[in-house]
């Protein structure tokens, strides 16, 4: 795997920390995450790392964790700026104890600024990076998309390229850096074509009536006899064509006609049939026109099958719908931590304390001060 040998040291947190280690384990880094409590029912992103319970109020527990940091390549911290450092595992003491060492923050707001010690939320992020006010249809106050474009593409993902970007650096220097990632800044980066491109016709509207943000009836979606819906990305003239001799509408109406009688007729013809009637009718037209699947259906559909896009969902936990790794390398492809064999609860942090010389004695020691936290005490 691509990143086999690769150490790293993720700090629990929510959603976006937890993708970015998921990230690099599923390419093969070891990750351990070092939690409050053995078990975290909130972290579904969890699988394929391992994971030490401390209790970082014990000076015991942070010389484990910067024992820990001294050999591995990787911390990755997803708290408000000060926390680290008043634990005693700032970048300054760990990357001198461990010079290699790429220290990763990944925060709302970054490390300084006004707003750096507040809390925030993805919809908050997306807001302040300036794209949020571009999601929405007409006349509507701005629709957050989930929590996708901070917390996911703009946060965990955009890190772990950080960590990647210096890691790859320290091959020639020799020497770590710190990765101050702010997810306001990363949802702007991602949004960098939503931006850069305002000048262009396809924008020029209010929200809600551009081309690209379901102001136009070739790009959109819409909803069938079954109460499905259809995708529709029919942008450029020969795919609109296709898109006209599939709904049985050439004549009747063209691209840049009024869009609302358009839309309207579009949105009747449509309803005429099913969604998977549809999806046949469109299946051998180049009009850019697929069905908008629901996730108990992802797993089955042909395409996504061939390209094994998602796990077998006999091989996971409770029958768990989990994507597979993108992108497909071709030498040393990635592996979904979710079908790694999980460990024993105590064999598990044997196994991490073991790396930093504390046998199963100092463990046992360890969890009776309750320095590490386990729900199985070892027997001294």
């Amino acid at each position: 795997m691509a990143l086999k040998g690769l150490k790293v040291l993720e700090f629990a947190g929510l959603a976006p920390g937890p993708f970015c280690g998921m990230i690099l384990a599923d390419f093969g880094a070891t990750v351990t995450r070092i939690d409050k409590t053995p078990t975290n029912s909130l972290d579904v992103l969890q699988g394929g790392k391992r994971t030490l319970a401390l209790d970082l109020k014990k000076p015991k527990a942070v010389e484990i964790v910067r024992s820990l940091c001294r050999s591995s390549d990787v911390l990755i911290e997803p708290f408000r700026p000060g926390v680290m450092e008043k634990l005693g595992l700032g970048p300054s003491e760990m990357m001198t104890e461990n010079p290699r060492l790429i220290y990763a923050r990944l925060t709302g707001f970054g490390q300084n600024g006004p707003h750096a010690p507040r809390a925030g939320h993805d919809i908050n992020y997306v807001a302040l990076s300036g794209i949020l006010s571009l999601f929405g249809r007409k006349g509507e106050r701005p629709t957050a998309p989930i929590n996708l474009a901070a917390d996911f593409a703009g946060g965990g993902l955009l890190c772990a390229f950080g960590i990647l970007a210096a890691l790859l650096e320290r091959h020639h220097s020799g020497k770590g850096q710190i990765v101050d990632h702010a997810m306001v800044e990363g949802a702007a980066y991602v949004g960098s074509w939503l931006i850069r491109s305002q000048n262009l016709p396809v924008w020029g509207k209010p929200r809600g009536e551009n081309i690209l943000d379901t102001g136009a009836h070739f790009y959109d979606t819409f909803e069938t006899k079954d109460g499905k819906y259809m995708s529709v990305g029919a942008l450029e003239p020969q795919f609109y064509k296709e898109l006209l001799q599939g709904l049985d509408l050439e004549g009747n109406i063209a691209q840049y006609d009024d869009d609302d009688k358009a839309r309207h007729l579009v949105e009747a013809v449509f309803r005429t049939k099913t969604r998977d009637e549809w999806t046949d009718i469109f299946s051998n037209r180049d009009a850019c026109v697929f069905p908008v699947l629901e996730l108990n259906e992802v797993n089955q559909y042909t395409h996504n099958r061939e390209r094994n896009a998602f796990l077998d969902r006999s091989e996971t936990k409770d029958d768990q719908l989990v994507p597979n790794p993108a992108p497909k390398l071709s030498r040393t492809p990635a592996s979904a931590g979710a079908l790694a064999e999980q460990k024993d609860e105590l064999q598990m942090v044997e196994e991490i304390c073991q790396e930093i010389a504390l046998g199963p004695e100092d463990v046992a020691e360890l969890c009776k001060e309750k320095v590490i936290l386990t729900s199985i005490v070892p027997k001294l």
